[in-house]
């Protein structure tokens, strides 16, 4: 197995991660988002003390990935729980 297979074969499981759970990569992207965004306002933080920008910087950017991850559990229980039931009864009914 030569190294650019083994990386086709990571990209590919990587895309197909993304898109069985798509709020994971935008969990990251906003976490690294909101990270770049307060870094660059640093400068302009004011009498704001750095340890508490980099605290605040750090909830914001902890509270974003959490939500990506919840509504990504939402997403897939509703998925699990009301999608598929009804795609069963579906099948069902035109049997």
């Amino acid at each position: 197995m030569s190294f650019t297979s083994f990386d086709e074969h990571e990209e590919s499981k990587f895309l197909r991660k993304a898109k069985e759970n798509p709020f994971v990569p935008i969990g990251l992207a906003g976490f690294f988002a909101i990270v770049a965004h307060r870094l660059y306002k640093m400068k302009y933080r004011g009498s704001t003390k750095m340890s508490v920008h980099l605290i605040h910087m750090r909830v914001a950017a902890q509270g974003f990935v959490v939500g990506a991850m919840t509504l990504g559990v939402v997403y897939s229980m509703y998925k699990d729980y009301v999608l598929k039931p009804a795609e069963a009864q579906r099948a069902l009914e035109k049997k």
